[in-house]
């Protein structure tokens, strides 16, 4: 088994080319920026409390301090859903939803056909023949 060499590329091949821009064009990009910023968004609900916590814990950790303890989870949250029991739920109220459904039916008066059963169609004996003509004998 033969194994290729791939060559590793220099990564400054990657690189775009340079461009050349104007000073009223890195003013219009700073501006275009500079619209784009928020700064609604100091509210507590958009802070990241996660690596606040974290930040705590490397501290620690680097004093050689306890760990700082977990704040309790917020009982405001989400609410968890036990999704087995959802399901079985679901389940039973097709099931009622069909039953009710398959007793209506039978209540319904059934409709009577006064038609009877026509006998079939008798083929005349030329259509017979031209029907086995038409047929290819079967070769060995």
């Amino acid at each position: 088994m033969m194994l290729r060499r791939r060559a590793i590329r220099d990564p400054a091949e990657l690189l775009p080319e340079p461009v050349e821009l104007t000073e009223d064009e890195l003013d219009g990009a700073l501006a275009l920026m500079d619209s784009m910023v928020r700064d609604d968004l100091d509210d507590p609900e958009f802070r990241d409390t996660y690596t606040d916590a974290l930040a705590k814990v490397i501290e620690a950790k680097r004093d050689d301090k306890p760990l700082p303890k977990a704040p309790e989870p917020d009982e405001t949250g989400g609410k968890v859903l036990d999704l087995m029991t959802a399901l079985n739920e679901s389940v039973a109220k097709a099931k009622a939803s069909r039953s009710e459904d398959q007793a209506e039916a039978n209540e319904r008066p059934k409709k009577k056909t006064a038609a009877k059963k026509q006998p079939a169609k008798r083929t005349t004996a030329k259509k017979a023949a031209r029907k086995a003509s038409a047929r290819r004998p079967r070769s060995a």
